[in-house]
């Protein structure tokens, strides 16, 4: 036990157990084991060392972190009641601070304690993570014959061997599965075993990114060769780290911020180094308007993602009467189709997640054009989006999902609605004027649309513009009015942020000013890390920032209304467009950075570890 860092002693009896667990410093979490346990150390690693969960037992284990301290305490109490322990001997505990410690026990009548208390933990209502074995062993024999059984089945198996598979995603792309994972989990242990944290590995993925696209910014043939390669790097590490954090179990809240939003930073600033490589090399190819198009498509294709399963995470399928139904006609061929080996890995290239995205975005920077790579980037990207939109759609409509209040509520909060739609939103719920139920997504596209095409079609600067900005901001007050909870009503978030994103895109390309276009790819990188902030806040379980920082960026509405108002303006002095976009663009930044990293760095911020779909 001391090999996983538990300081050890002894119980005679239930009663001691828990004065020993008084005993054990506040922070420290604290486990019990039987002396007689069978099995692997990665097996006991799994359940006592994992520091996501409040508490967690495998055969003849259990552990506790201190928020479940005392119900620990009240289910030993429940097993005294109806046993008592024998004897056993250990060593008694250091009690330095920092460490954890260990109680073991056995029971008078063979049982063991650990068992026995975790099984009153469940029966109390306190629910206990049993972590999966797979092939590991853990077991209490209670005679010579099972015990040499549990030692037989412990050698036949290679402890190691499972903890690096187990280290690697259950479920990942085809590139990562088969050209990067089968030598980065070696790279993870070789991290693991000189003390390297995940974070240390996360940072150094960013500053390799970073590294290619400052090399991709000097627009030669080896500055963009440099840049393929050091990409792969970076997406190589990137996979490391959270190899290493499940293989040393080294999950923390830090690392699961860094982990959020690196990958975005690193894709998006790789996305401006070749936009600068362009517009320095020879001709002076300016592709800022392509590089800010392929940063909204990919934007919005998360917030497709996020929005979807957020609706449809606790939803229950339901015919039009309102009885459950399991299984739907696309899920049916979904399933089917999976039974077909070779279709599993076409269905998860043809989505471009970030392994065939950054693959090919590498080999294409090394040996062709930035305004080719972001041709491939925005035809990839954009049948990926088509492809995937289209089954969530079909699924939405066949499943008739009953969707949950949380469920409501997490689309609202990415909606991200400022002052202007709030306004909007209470008066029609005062007038019963909302939209009628299932048009909340046509509303929404029908404000995002006119508002998109009036900056496109307008000169730039005119006041219509900045009439469809006011009348977009009524509809999506509209769209929100009621609660999100219709078939499609996920739809909402990602058409508002395609039509703030939209919208700057084209009033800076149309503005035909030099650093307007730059200057909107910074403020929309600032707008895209706030929403991505709040996604993965909801998925912490903690729910969207607080609402002063909203209403303090404006909302998309008000953002947008800012946007059309400083055209209309500045529009017969545009070159302080650019001005004005970067202004608004740095305080959204720091208003939202300042935010953000207080509450990730917080002693109360969730750990967010994504195993789910690559992106």
């Amino acid at each position: 036990m001391r090999s996983l860092g538990f300081d050890v002693r002894t119980a005679t009896s239930t009663a001691e157990t828990v004065s020993l667990i008084a005993e054990v410093p506040p922070a420290e979490r604290v486990a019990l084991v039987d002396p007689r346990f069978v099995g692997h150390l990665h097996a006991l690693r799994l359940a006592l060392t994992d520091p996501r969960f409040p508490l967690a037992a495998v055969t003849g284990a259990l552990t506790a972190q201190p928020e479940a301290r005392t119900a620990l305490v009240r289910a030993a109490g429940a097993v005294e009641r109806s046993a008592t322990l024998s004897p056993a001997a250990a060593d008694h505990p250091t009690g330095t601070a920092g460490t954890t410690q260990l109680s073991s026990a056995v029971l008078a009548d063979g049982g063991s304690l650990a068992d026995r208390v975790a099984a009153a933990l469940d029966a109390g209502g306190t629910p206990v993570q049993r972590p999966e074995l797979g092939s590991l062993v853990a077991a209490v024999p209670l005679d010579t014959a099972s015990h040499q059984e549990a030692a037989a089945a412990v050698a036949a198996v290679d402890d190691e061997a499972v903890r690096l598979r187990s280290a690697v995603k259950a479920r990942d792309g085809f590139f990562t599965t088969y050209c990067i994972s089968p030598y980065s989990r070696y790279l993870a242990r070789w991290c693991a075993r000189r003390g390297l944290t995940p974070n240390q590995v996360t940072t150094a993925s960013l500053v390799t990114a970073l590294i290619a696209a400052a090399c991709a910014a000097t627009g030669t043939r080896g500055g963009y060769v440099a840049a393929g390669v050091l990409l792969l790097f970076s997406f190589v590490l990137d996979c490391t780290d959270g190899q290493l954090a499940r293989y040393s179990l080294q999950y923390s809240t830090m690392g699961a911020w860094l982990d959020a939003t690196f990958d975005r930073a690193k894709e998006y600033a790789y996305y401006a180094g070749l936009a600068l490589g362009a517009a320095r090399n020879g001709g002076g190819d300016d592709v800022w308007a392509l590089a800010l198009g392929a940063m909204i498509l990919q934007t919005c294709r998360h917030v497709v993602d996020f929005s979807f399963n957020e609706a449809n995470v606790d939803a229950t399928a339901a015919t039009s009467t309102g009885k459950a139904v399991v299984g739907t006609p696309t899920a049916a061929l979904s399933s089917k189709l999976d039974s077909v080996g070779w279709t599993v890995w076409v269905r998860r290239m043809i989505v471009l997640p970030i392994g065939e995205r950054w693959a090919m975005i590498a080999v294409l920077t090394a040996l062709t054009t930035p305004r080719v790579v972001f041709y491939a980037l925005l035809i990839g990207c954009g049948f990926a989006a088509c492809y995937t939109s289209a089954g969530r759609v079909l699924r939405s409509v066949t499943r008739k999902a009953v969707r949950t209040e949380r469920a409501a509520r997490a689309l609202a909060d990415l909606a991200d609605s400022g002052p202007v739609a709030e306004t909007v939103s209470r008066l029609l719920a005062r007038l019963k004027a909302h939209p009628p139920f299932g048009l909340r997504p046509v509303v929404a596209f029908v404000g995002g649309a006119l508002l998109v095409a009036a900056a496109w079609f307008e000169p730039f600067g005119s006041s219509w513009v900045v009439l469809a900005a006011a009348l977009y901001a009524v509809l999506a007050g509209a769209a929100v009015t009621q609660p999100l909870t219709g078939a499609l009503d996920w739809l909402v978030p990602p058409v508002l942020r395609a039509a703030e994103y939209s919208t700057i895109l084209v009033l800076a390309a149309r503005s035909e000013v030099n650093g307007a276009l730059p200057a909107a790819f910074g403020l929309v990188a600032a707008v895209a890390y706030h929403h991505y902030d709040t996604v993965y806040r909801i998925r912490g379980g903690t729910g969207a920032p607080p609402r002063w920082l909203v209403r303090t960026i404006g909302g998309h509405e008000g953002r947008t209304l800012v946007v059309t108002a400083l055209a209309a303006v500045l529009a017969t002095r545009g070159t302080d467009f650019p001005v004005a976009l970067t202004v608004l663009a740095t305080v959204v930044a720091l208003v939202v950075l300042f935010e953000s990293i207080r509450f990730w760095v917080s002693s109360g911020a969730p750990a967010v570890h994504d195993e789910g779909e690559p992106a």
